[in-house]
């Protein structure tokens, strides 16, 4: 059973070449490794990028997302991305994308910071043209809404359910319909004279 893995993963070698052509290798390479140190290995990181690619229809349509272009198009006929999980094109999004089952949903943003979590049937979109601003470390839960010209600070938890249509100031937990901060989230910062010890 191992050996018919590891010749799946073989037939993804072909992404290898969009992976080391890509001016987003470094968001790759962060995406791939969203709770994890990233290895020196180039080795490791083709053998862990072709393994995820393998696996995961959800990691393969964030790998295209990054990767967009004529090959990456090709590729996706041979190797198809999960069509349940949408980001729009024109989104810019930073690395480090933490995918938890992220099925039926959409994201259609301005701009999102790094560290993005996303459960499944999470919306965020645009409302008469404008798109939200999502800040670093922000978690999205099941089924929230994310609509319109508004901000989401960094450290926030969007709950389950919450429709969001005003701003969010960072390190908030939001819910509801519609959306509340019922929370502050206390973040401790380490300090640059801690960083150097």
């Amino acid at each position: 059973m191992r050996i018919f893995y590891l010749i799946h993963q073989l037939l993804f070698l072909p992404h290898m070449l969009l992976y080391i052509s890509s001016k987003n290798k470094n968001l790759i390479r962060e995406d791939l490794y969203c709770k994890d140190v990233i290895p020196n290995s180039s080795f490791k990181v083709a053998f862990d990028l072709t393994r995820r690619l393998s696996q995961s229809k959800y990691f393969r349509t964030l790998f295209y997302f990054r990767t967009a272009g004529l090959f990456s198009n090709i590729l996706r006929v041979f190797y198809p991305r999960d069509n349940r999980f949408t980001i729009d094109m024109h989104t810019k999004i930073d690395g480090g994308v933490i995918l938890a089952h992220p099925y039926s949903s959409i994201i259609n943003a301005k701009q999102i910071g790094k560290n993005l979590y996303i459960n499944q049937l999470v919306t965020v979109g645009e409302k008469e043209g404008d798109k939200p601003t999502i800040g670093d470390n922000v978690k999205l839960y099941t089924n929230c809404t994310i609509i319109g010209d508004i901000t989401i600070g960094d450290n926030c938890i969007i709950g389950a359910g919450a429709v969001v249509t005003k701003s969010i100031p960072k390190n908030s937990v939001a819910v509801g319909n519609p959306a509340k901060v019922i929370k502050t989230i206390e973040v401790v910062e380490r300090s640059q004279e801690n960083e150097v010890q």
